[in-house]
């Protein structure tokens, strides 16, 4: 993302605070995996939002018409020995010269010059509560300073939320945000396009995820931007099923739900199809319920409706199914009044992304539901779960539904930035019979479930195989090299 981005972010929470004012906003730590192993490191969403910086162990500071300048970080120094080991670094000069940085320290200087930096203001922005190491480091420093007061020393008298105020800030997307959640959202649909391609009965949940995951990785994604979720037959009524080890039979549905993260941006999408590409009669009432539940509820997404009111609309739908199909007896409006329909629909209907996957944002200002602006952009998904209990008849037992789109809010209205993903019975169905045969010869998956090695000895089929996941292939990508063969681009 182009430098003038972040720095006009910086500019806003300058303007915001105002002058008598100060901001500290530490990265996240660095997290061991096990023993001396570390997690790959992701920057804090609302360090990296304000700054564009990469590196453990930094810290910035924000102090408004200093005149010095206002953006100051520290960071790690350069270290031959430790880069010959850990990677490179840009140190305090690189922060200046590719980060944007008016000022820029050592770590080792942290405790000598911002104490003397927090006395001259009177509100102190902090994000408390993240990072409880660096807690402690602040109210040390504030406890230093408070007991020089007979030095003429002066402490903060406000301490404000920086992480609300940030979070406020990314709530409404720029064009420039918008882009990249776009190239998100158009990789996660590729590869759901593959893992429906490819499903079939006798795969284990962990290879469809793997091959979704693959697609991630080749299109430029670090990581996905969640646990890739992959949940076939009663797993589906687990809504963040974990594990991943089952095989997938004949005659369930899976459900995944599964986004890219790109550039620090999230996509988020759930479909639900059957494992041998068709869906029986109780699945297919179950799935057009939650389909006409999702429905209502994006049409009730636009500019000047209330949060509250898609999952409301959805709630009506999905009361009024559930009665239908006995599952739940009584009056509409008592039901929901009761709230009977969370047994099997207990979650909202969506949230806030952006960075994070359940980005940052309030969802009620001063006690109202936050009204819908232009620029936002929320998930839309219902889903109905019945698991083998004895509120739900037989023939609907361990069926769960989940549909989820992402959807920005537009001065007109709404756009589904996931349309290009199947999602009706027909469309779903469609692609399946189309596509499952020709992938399956392609990726090598025999009748156990496993990889026979199939892409190797097919490159003819491989490259024929392209216009899977994209109808847009032109006629001479046909005629290519199996090695130039590139799954959906």
């Amino acid at each position: 993302m182009d430098t003038n981005e972040f720095k006009r972010r910086r500019q806003r929470l300058l303007e915001l605070m105002g002058k008598g004012s100060m901001a500290i906003l530490p990265t996240a730590p660095e997290k061991n995996r096990n023993s001396n192993t570390r997690y790959p490191y992701r920057s804090d969403s609302n360090f990296y939002y304000l700054t564009g910086f990469p590196e453990p162990e930094a810290i910035a500071v924000f102090i408004p018409e200093r005149e010095q300048g206002q953006y100051i970080l520290f960071c790690r120094e350069k270290n031959a020995e430790k880069e010959t080991w850990e990677g490179r670094r840009v140190g305090p000069d690189g922060a200046k010269a590719l980060y944007g940085a008016d000022d820029a320290f050592p770590l080792s200087e942290l405790d000598k010059l911002v104490p003397p930096m927090i006395a001259t203001c009177q509100r102190l922005f902090y994000p408390l509560g993240y990072v409880e190491d660096f807690d402690k480091l602040i109210m040390g420093w504030m406890n230093g300073l408070r007991r020089r007061v007979r030095e003429g020393i002066v402490t903060p008298t406000t301490m404000v939320d920086l992480a609300y105020v940030i979070h406020e800030l990314r709530l409404r997307k720029t064009e420039a945000e918008l882009s990249n959640m776009r190239r998100a959202t158009d990789i996660s649909i590729r590869a759901h396009k593959r893992a429906m391609a490819l499903c079939r009965p006798g795969l284990h949940e962990y290879q469809l995820a793997a091959e979704i995951e693959h697609e991630f990785a080749k299109s430029g994604c670090r990581s996905p931007a969640y646990p890739t979720i992959v949940a076939s037959g009663a797993n589906a009524c687990i809504l963040h099923h974990p594990d991943k080890y089952d095989v997938l039979q004949d005659g369930d549905l899976v459900l995944i739900d599964a986004g890219a993260e790109l550039d620090y941006y999230a996509s988020d999408i759930t479909r639900t199809y059957p494992v041998n590409g068709r869906f029986n009669k109780q699945q297919k009432i179950i799935y057009e319920l939650v389909l006409k539940a999702q429905k209502a509820a994006i049409n009730k997404v636009y500019a000047g409706n209330r949060w509250i009111e898609p999952h409301q609309a959805a709630i009506q739908v999905i009361t009024e199914g559930l009665k239908d199909l006995g599952i739940l007896v009584g009056k509409v409006e008592d039901l929901i009044q009761e709230e009977a329909y969370k047994k099997f629909y207990m979650h909202r209907i969506g949230h806030w992304l952006g960075m994070d996957v359940h980005d940052g944002g309030v969802y009620k200002v001063e006690e109202e539901w936050r009204e819908l602006k232009p620029g936002m952009v929320m998930t839309v998904e219902p889903g109905i779960y019945l698991p083998a209990i004895p509120e739900v008849p037989d023939e609907w037992r361990n069926i769960g539904v989940r549909i989820e789109d992402n959807v920005l809010i537009t001065e007109g209205g709404h756009e589904v930035l996931t349309a290009n993903l199947p999602k009706t019975v027909w469309e779903i169905e469609e692609f399946m019979a189309n596509n499952q045969t020709q992938a399956q010869n392609v990726y090598g998956y025999d009748e156990s479930g496993y990889d026979t090695g199939g892409m190797a000895e097919k490159p003819d089929l491989l490259v024929r195989s392209r216009n899977l996941v994209d109808d847009d292939i032109d006629s001479a990508d046909v005629e290519k090299d199996a090695t130039d063969f590139d799954f959906g681009n």
